[in-house]
């Protein structure tokens, strides 16, 4: 119980302090650098590093809800779900790198929350676990695909990882849904979108 608790911790932090590693090649790395002025580039930095904070909360999702899954199987899929989302995380941060961005300031406040809500999702049963999942994924997808109307039409670099992140993350939601995830009520949705645009709109500035 003790080696799983520090397994747990050192995942945490690697997750929030430590530089992520990517085995997929960089979406758009060979795309040459836009001429983006200095408010495009600040602008686009900051949407990606909204899409960061929404890939530390992704891990601890994850992380919380596999810890509390009975099944097996489910527990492999969230892992492997977990994995990509490693993946955007240096996506992500790579592209706010390279536009002269930072990342949000309040990664561990993030990481602890979206911990605790995986953990109490988790504790409903797997159906609604992976319901739970599938909507988060849903959600992030909608997110992403309004940041690449936001973003510069020029920056084909950041395009490219939006775009290959969405994808991935219709995946992870039919994922869930094909594992026997339950549609979640309505007002349970609706508290997700209230969080999510909370944490959009903190993560942009802060």
């Amino acid at each position: 119980m003790l080696d799983k608790a520090i397994i747990e911790f050192d995942k945490a932090l690697r997750t929030v302090f430590a530089t992520a590693r990517s085995v997929r090649p960089v979406p758009g790395d060979e795309l040459p650098d836009a001429p983006l002025d200095d408010a495009e580039k600040r602008h686009a930095a900051a949407l990606m590093r909204v899409n960061h904070v929404g890939e530390i909360c992704a891990q601890a999702l994850y992380q919380g809800q596999a810890m509390m899954s009975r099944d097996h199987g489910i527990r492999q899929a969230l892992q492997q779900a977990s994995h990509e989302e490693t993946e955007h995380l240096a996506w992500t941060e790579q592209r706010i790198s390279e536009l002269g961005g930072r990342k949000s300031l309040l990664n561990p406040l993030w990481y602890g929350g979206a911990l605790a809500i995986g953990l109490v999702a988790g504790r409903f049963g797997d159906r609604w676990n992976l319901g739970f999942l599938a909507e988060t994924e849903r959600q992030v997808e909608a997110h992403l695909k309004s940041h690449l109307d936001r973003l510069p039409t020029e920056d084909r670099k950041s395009r490219a990882i939006v775009d290959q992140m969405k994808a991935d993350e219709i995946e992870h939601a039919e994922t869930a849904v094909r594992l026997g995830g339950r549609e979640l009520p309505a007002p349970v949705r609706g508290m997700m979108k209230l969080a999510s645009r909370v944490m959009t709109t903190t993560a942009y500035r802060i």
